[in-house]
């Protein structure tokens, strides 16, 4: 067996094209544009590249976007000022603070800050709580860029044992927890799981998000099985990601490659979140 590659560049693109098209329909309907506003504190050169790529993307699809660009000595105070300035401006309908920040400030803070209705990281207290309990509300871009993946490629999730690798907040937790929702039957591993390839092997789809180069070979993935590959790891001789690539094609289904696979669908998906954040606030003003 050779597993089908994913190829999340062109799940992303269709992606992308729907949102240009409801924007063109929002803009009609609304009489303005969809606007997201980021925020870096600092100048980490991969952090302005990921902001650069954020606001390309905007563009692309018909969206406006704005920048505010602080310094790394800013204060969390006067960040939670902007944050708080932007949550009370009609024109912005969606808030990215680009993580990480400097040490003098409390990324969770400032998280916590950002209007829930705004949050288009889907990364508040506020958004995790709906999500923990199944209420719609904006959900974070790689889950959701996760699930769409799962969407395209017609994977039966309910019923399906499904096993996700990292507990982390940002991935972790929110795509069990949609995997959840899909009616799937859902293990988390970390690193205190025993025996963890023996747990993975069992899964019909296995999502890989923990950050360590190639952790899970062959054996880790069942005969048949869907492996989404969330890890971007950088070795000498190139990226990679948590599943070693290479062993697991020869064993399952589907498999998403490093890079070209998850990583275009976070910024589809943050795309989404402004419009649907968007929608959700023109809504609010009718009634």
């Amino acid at each position: 067996m050779t597993a089908r590659g994913i190829d999340g560049k062109a799940v992303a693109a269709a992606v992308r094209e729907r949102v240009r098209a409801e924007v063109i329909a929002y803009e009609a309907e609304a009489g303005r544009t969809p606007t997201l506003a980021t925020v870096l504190v600092g100048e980490d050169p991969a952090s302005e590249i990921y902001i650069r790529n954020k606001h390309r993307a905007c563009e692309e699809v018909g969206m406006r976007s704005v920048h505010h660009g602080l310094a790394a000595t800013t204060s969390e105070a006067e960040v939670l000022e902007l944050v708080a300035g932007l949550g009370a401006d009609d024109d912005v309908d969606g808030i990215l603070v680009q993580l990480p920040v400097p040490e003098q400030v409390d990324p969770d803070a400032i998280v916590a800050a950002i209007d829930p209705g705004k949050d288009v990281d889907g990364l508040t207290p506020a958004n995790a709580g709906l999500l923990a309990h199944g209420t719609p509300g904006l959900v974070p871009c790689t889950p959701a860029g996760v699930m769409e993946l799962l969407r395209h490629e017609g994977v039966e999730l309910e019923g399906a044992e499904a096993v996700v690798v990292g507990r982390s907040k940002l991935v972790g937790v929110p795509v069990a927890r949609l995997l959840l929702a899909a009616n799937a039957t859902v293990t988390i591993c970390h690193s205190r799981t025993r025996d963890l390839a023996a747990v993975c092997a069992r899964a019909d789809v296995l999502v890989a998000a923990v950050g360590v180069p190639k952790l899970l070979g062959a054996d880790a993935v069942k005969p048949g099985a869907t492996v989404i590959d969330v890890g971007m790891n950088r070795l000498e001789d190139g990226l990679c990601g948590d599943v070693d690539y290479e062993a697991a094609v020869a064993v399952a289904a589907a498999i998403t490659p490093v890079p070209g696979g998850v990583g275009p669908m976070t910024i589809a998906m943050l795309l989404s979140n402004t419009l649907q954040a968007a929608r959700a606030r023109s809504t609010a003003g009718r009634n």
